[in-house]
């Protein structure tokens, strides 16, 4: 358990896959924030075949493990679609967006669901009220206000993806895990080499955290603040 070795030896390389780390996650973030509206929209729909669709992706994607999907995505579709182009192949790092982005989706959408819900129903018939259509009163309108809202919960949900891009090191990814898996492979240092990881996890997490919390209490004081003046 040689503690300044790994220091010296591996920290370049584990910094070379928590870039990897957070760069996946952001784009996934954001990918999943289109995806987690889109779905969110069509869970709200009058059409029941909309509703049915997000409704089976929701379960389908909370219902089973990460891990299981990651497989499904680099191993057995990309085996499907050869048999008819032959050669078809994917990238661990297409995989593993899809993989990370359908499941923020999932979990957002549920997110955006609980913010809309929670506006006021008086602000969408005072939109109304004013002469705007339905989807502009709900662009406009709601959406601001439940984003506001949702932004703790988006946060979390933030994190959360950051540590699921650990299980991404199956399918071959070079995010953090994946690469001290590579080193420890050649020196046996376990024990060191994954104190390191964990602590590059706590860093970069509670950064997330203190900013979660921070614009928590940013937008509980903004809420308090206007409902002062309203009053």
């Amino acid at each position: 358990m040689n503690f300044s070795k790994v220091l010296n030896e591996a920290t370049m390389l584990l910094l070379e896959g928590l870039k990897m780390t957070v760069g996946i996650s952001v784009l996934s973030i954001l990918i999943g924030v289109v995806v987690g509206l889109l779905t969110c929209f069509m869970g709200r729909s009058k059409n029941p075949v909309l509703r049915f669709i997000a409704a089976s992706y929701v379960w389908l994607i909370r219902g089973t493990p990460m891990i299981v999907q990651a497989f499904l995505f680099f191993f057995a579709f990309p085996q499907v679609i050869g048999i008819f182009i032959s050669g078809f192949k994917i990238s661990a790092f297409i995989a593993g967006v899809i993989t990370l982005s359908l499941n923020a989706g999932a979990y957002m959408s549920e997110i955006f669901r609980g913010g809309i819900a929670a506006v006021d129903k008086g602000q969408m018939e005072a939109a109304r009220s004013l002469g705007m259509s339905k989807t502009r009163a709900m662009f406009k309108v709601i959406l601001p206000q439940a984003f506001r809202i949702c932004i703790p919960s988006l946060v979390n949900q933030f994190i959360i993806t950051v540590k699921d891009t650990s299980i991404l090191s199956a399918i071959g990814l070079s995010e953090i895990v994946n690469k001290a898996k590579i080193y420890v492979g050649k020196t046996y240092q376990f024990f060191a080499t994954y104190i390191l990881v964990a602590i590059f996890y706590l860093v970069i997490i509670s950064i997330l955290m203190v900013i979660s919390k921070f614009v928590e209490k940013k937008f509980s004081y903004d809420k308090k603040s206007s409902s002062k003046k309203s009053s």
